[in-house]
């Protein structure tokens, strides 16, 4: 049975924990794939059958990144219907296969969401319209404000979409990022989003980097009751490559784990970089080898085999 055949939807509690309709707390663990536009091909059944069966996975993540090279906002028409459908395969993917899915509308590059504002909902619109009645899916609707970008902009921001994907869908989980790259979650703590009740605040993490300073604001937050969600974090350096730190992975996990807080790990591609779940040579999508995982993607198996 799989998680979401056990709980299926969820809602965030007055507590802001993550529940089913018994109130049970659901803590979900799983991974995110790289840019949709350079690795469609992880975007397959098998492959999401593989990494439920094998790896214990229960929710995937599907980043679509809206100002980068062929991003949703800077790319053609073509490249825009080409992303909705990769979207669209890989929530039906999911969903064949009882996993969770986040819809993540990737802002990096564009820093402050405000920036494609009109584009983010136009298509949370679509998404809510076509997914209202699924129950496995989250609206991420902003991945990593940055530079500039205050808590004021992303809260303007929120406010705007919010209610477009209420019009369509009353009930899924919304997730919203948070100032410095996901990182200060205590904005929200002292000035949450009032308008909508089953929401979480996002916090990413690269271990090697994030330590004690961004733990404490995590801690902070949770024991506020902030609800919180990891959508996005590594092993590594913040910038995706470097050394693994698995001694502080392991940190991050167990205090994750003590809150009951779900995260998802980055990135399902075979890119030449530290956080990549393959090695470059890997051309596999599926029935994959201990000789084909990079050294982060072993560790997190072998946590998400613990947690099954």
């Amino acid at each position: 049975m799989t998680k979401y055949e056990k709980h299926g939807a969820l809602h965030v509690n007055s507590k802001g924990k993550l529940v089913d309709h018994n109130n049970e707390t659901v803590v979900l663990r799983g991974l995110s794939t790289h840019g949709l536009s350079w690795y469609p091909q992880y975007i397959n059944r098998d492959f999401f059958e593989f990494m439920s069966e094998k790896w214990k996975v229960d929710v995937i993540r599907l980043a679509m990144y809206t100002a980068e090279l062929d991003g949703y906002c800077t790319g053609d028409e073509k490249n825009k219907e080409k992303l909705i459908e990769l979207v669209d395969k890989g929530v039906k993917y999911a969903t064949e296969l009882g996993l969770y899915v986040i819809i993540d509308w990737h802002i990096l590059l564009d820093s402050n969401p405000l920036m494609h504002k009109d584009e983010a909902v136009k298509f949370f619109e679509l998404m809510a319209q076509k997914y209202h009645a699924y129950g496995n899916v989250f609206y991420e609707i902003c991945n990593e404000p940055n530079v500039d970008c205050t808590w004021a902009d992303i809260k303007a921001y929120a406010e705007e979409v919010i209610p477009v994907i209420r019009k369509y869908d009353e009930y899924a989980v919304i997730l919203c990022g948070t100032p410095t790259w996901s990182q200060d979650v205590e904005n929200a703590v002292e000035d949450p989003i009032t308008i909508d009740k089953n929401l979480m605040y996002v916090l990413h993490f690269y271990a090697d980097t994030h330590r004690d300073k961004l733990r404490n604001k995590f801690i902070y937050a949770a024991d506020k009751g902030l609800p919180l969600f990891i959508t996005e974090f590594g092993c590594c350096d913040a910038n995706g490559d470097l050394s693994n730190n698995f001694e502080q992975s392991d940190i991050w996990i167990e205090l994750a784990d003590k809150y009951d807080v779900s995260y998802v790990m980055w990135n399902i591609s075979n890119r030449d970089e530290t956080s990549a779940s393959f090695v470059p040579e890997c051309d596999k999508v599926t029935d994959f080898e201990d000789a084909d995982l990079r050294e982060a993607c072993k560790w997190f198996v072998n946590v998400l085999k613990e947690h099954a």
